[in-house]
């Protein structure tokens, strides 16, 4: 897999470089946004490693014309402790973020987990979900909801079907977390909620289809009732 690391920290930059080629990737570095942001385009990447902070174009900026273009898995880094900063990536469209420092192993086990979620998969057969006004086809990868095609990235698409396939009841944070990114939620971890967020907005419009259970987790919602039901 060809991993671009874009940051401008070149002691940083190699020693990953070094780290991640032990670990079996092919690893390029740029120290410049422009740069990085031409290369994530190119068609031969297979996942960026993102600094937020970067001279002249900051990461924030690079992620938000890359989605323009690509669906490049992305992963965020940020020297900053302001959750504001891993929220921000989130909503512009990381599927993971890890702050500075960060012990390169839990870098490498975040690739892999995210990389993971992108492997082509065989076409499933009689795979047609219907929920609520949704259906969902694990075959094609299609949604339409009430009637409408919507467009959900990799991770929308997998957390969706997830919650679908166990409409009515409650799946814990715990759980998703550890289905999709293979560790155990935190407390100040916004990725699953960032990712639910945008299904949200996407799927819903006026009716609730995905509920927040407070303290546990999330339920799809199986019929308008459900949704109203406290």
């Amino acid at each position: 897999m060809n991993i671009l690391l874009v940051d401008d920290d070149a002691e940083l930059g190699s020693l990953m470089t070094e780290f991640l080629k032990r670990e079996g990737f092919t690893v390029e570095c740029e120290l410049e946004g422009q740069k990085g942001l031409e290369r994530a385009t190119s068609g031969t990447v297979d996942l960026v490693v993102l600094d937020v902070m970067l001279p002249g174009m900051d990461g924030f900026e690079i992620l938000r014309r890359l989605r323009q273009r690509s669906k490049v898995p992305v992963i965020m880094l940020t020297a900053r402790s302001e959750d504001v900063d891993r929220i921000i990536g989130l909503e512009l469209g990381a599927d993971d973020y890890l702050p500075k420092p960060f012990n390169p192993r839990e870098l490498a086990a975040r690739i892999r987990a995210i990389l993971r979620r992108y492997e082509p998969r065989p076409a499933a057969s009689g795979g047609r979900l219907e929920v609520n006004g949704i259906a969902l086809d694990t075959g094609t990868r299609e949604v339409v909801a009430h009637g409408k095609a919507v467009e959900l990235t990799t991770f929308e698409f997998d957390i969706l079907e997830m919650l679908m396939r166990s409409a009515g009841r409650v799946l814990s944070r715990d759980a998703l977390m550890e289905n999709f990114y293979s560790r155990k939620a935190t407390p100040f971890d916004r990725s699953i909620d960032m990712h639910i967020s945008h299904l949200r907005k996407k799927l819903e419009h006026g009716d609730t289809l995905i509920k927040t259970i407070r303290g546990v987790g999330y339920q799809f919602t199986r019929t308008p009732q459900d949704a109203a039901a406290e």
